[in-house]
């Protein structure tokens, strides 16, 4: 697949198969975080793998939007101590960086026939807890992963005609 087909067909997958997913792929997708842009280079984020059935259990219980039986969930999370050297605009720099992260992620998961799901309806106080995440440390999202039953069809997107404009709001892009 080329980048365009990979953007194109990474959908939210939250019906997965009972089947592992190989240290070096995890590898490869974690390794696709760490290359996300970064404010600064200050690489805010810390990521935790779960791959425990056990843990990803109770952690489940504490996140009404982990569906399915994913066989690994990776905590993104925010380092407050790094992000600070970002000045007033650290945190939500940190925050733009993680999402960075998390997209490469997804996307070379779903290169490798991995499904993924990225989920925010979570108690950070009890995730906290659970992994023992340090209070410098802000968990803001989680990804579920492992080999989808199916693929989701796409949802219609909005045409270019209708979200660009061009040198002022209002003035569309003609495709």
């Amino acid at each position: 697949m080329n980048l365009r087909e990979i953007i194109k067909g990474r959908r939210a997958v939250r019906d997965f198969k009972d089947k592992e997913i190989p240290k070096e792929k995890l590898m490869a997708i974690l390794e696709a975080g760490i290359w996300a842009p970064s404010g600064s280079n200050i690489q805010p984020w810390e990521f935790i793998l779960v791959t425990e059935k056990a843990m990803i259990e109770k952690i489940k219980l504490i996140s009404p939007g982990l569906f399915g039986n994913p066989a690994v969930i990776i905590v993104l999370c925010i380092n407050r101590e790094r992000a600070k050297r970002g000045g007033k605009l650290g945190g939500i720099t940190a925050l733009m960086d993680i999402s960075m992260a998390a997209q490469n992620m997804m996307l070379i998961a779903y290169s490798m026939g991995i499904g993924s799901c990225p989920i925010v309806s979570f108690s950070k106080s009890a995730l906290k807890e659970l992994v023992d995440i340090p209070e410098h440390v802000e968990p803001v999202l989680i990804l579920s992963l492992g080999y989808p039953k199916f693929w989701p069809k796409p949802p219609k997107r909005r045409p270019l005609e209708e979200v660009v404009h061009v040198e002022r709001y209002g003035r569309h892009f003609k495709g």
